[in-house]
């Protein structure tokens, strides 16, 4: 008789899925609904309860863990709806009303089954859907967790790597250099009289020149290679698995596009490890003392 009632869901899940959205347009409990056309409404959620009603027949504890069909499928639905600029409170909404539109859907067949079997019932659909609703939580937490993580590593202002991101990047490829005795290039960039450009038209300006120029870095960059602003008109770049010709090869296409920048131009030095030295200490030595140079 559970079997049957699994089936009759699976059958209905395109019209359970309807009466879910149905209620969460009244009263505006998800108000993110009303935004969608029908299908953006319906999302995944009929593939979902066609995977829950599996599982209400045939309970897996598989499919509910991280990376088992179920779980995946909340995870999925959750990024979906939440690109869609649906809060989280909302996504969990979805959740417990499908809850009450199930068991709406399933008390027409509770006379016919016996008591055990109500009670096995009621316990897997709450249980299922309790611990999807703990899934999505976790998943939406995981990513904000490493959103935020990402963040921390990134210069406001510019997108780039910041300081200690960027020379705990370049500790990393080092090591990877000398394990795979490959070469690796660390080049040092500074803004030329920039000093002057905040003193003559405000910091507003400096900071769109800083904005600019990082875009350039990043464009010109493989995207195996790392980049990072190092503080105030200083930036760094780290071209791995390079040649000592490589940096030459970038800040020529740099250079190229200086005319974007008005008036503006950019000093630059470079090192190669392991010609230079094989710590990031001696290879920014060497790369700074090569801008200086190149300024001077």
């Amino acid at each position: 008789m559970l079997a049957g009632v699994a089936e009759e869901i699976h059958r209905a899940a395109e019209q359970l899925a309807l009466q879910m959205v149905e209620e969460g347009l009244v009263g505006d409990e998800i108000p993110s609904l009303a935004r969608l056309g029908r299908e953006g409404q319906l999302g995944d959620i009929p593939t979902f309860i066609g995977e829950l009603a599996r599982q209400l027949a045939d309970p897996e504890p598989d499919r509910l863990r991280r990376g088992g069909t179920l779980a995946a499928l909340v995870r999925d639905h959750a990024r979906l709806r939440e690109e869609l600029g649906f809060a989280p409170r909302e996504v969990v909404t979805e959740f417990l009303l499908l809850r009450r539109v199930l068991w709406r859907f399933v008390a027409q067949w509770t006379a016919t089954l016996a008591a055990a079997d109500v009670l096995v019932l009621e316990r897997r659909l709450n249980d299922t859907i309790d611990r999807l609703v703990t899934e999505c939580v976790v998943a939406y937490f995981d990513r904000a967790t490493l959103e935020l993580a990402e963040q921390a590593r990134r210069d406001p202002l510019t997108g780039l790597l910041n300081h200690q991101a960027f020379t705990h990047g370049l500790a990393l490829e080092l090591d990877r250099a000398r394990r795979y005795d490959t070469g690796l290039s660390l080049v040092s960039l500074d803004v030329d009289r920039f000093k002057s450009i905040n003193d003559t038209h405000g910091h507003p300006e400096g900071d769109r020149i800083l904005r600019e120029f990082a875009r350039v870095i990043e464009e010109e960059r493989r995207g195996s290679d790392l980049a990072g602003r190092m503080g105030g008109d200083e930036f760094a770049v780290v071209l791995i698995h390079s040649s000592p010709s490589a940096a030459d090869r970038f800040l020529e296409r740099l250079r190229s596009r200086a005319a974007e920048f008005g008036s503006m131009s950019f000093s630059a030095g470079a090192a190669h490890a392991p010609a230079d030295g094989s710590a990031a200490d001696a290879l920014f030595r060497v790369a700074d003392a090569r801008l200086y140079d190149a300024k001077r």
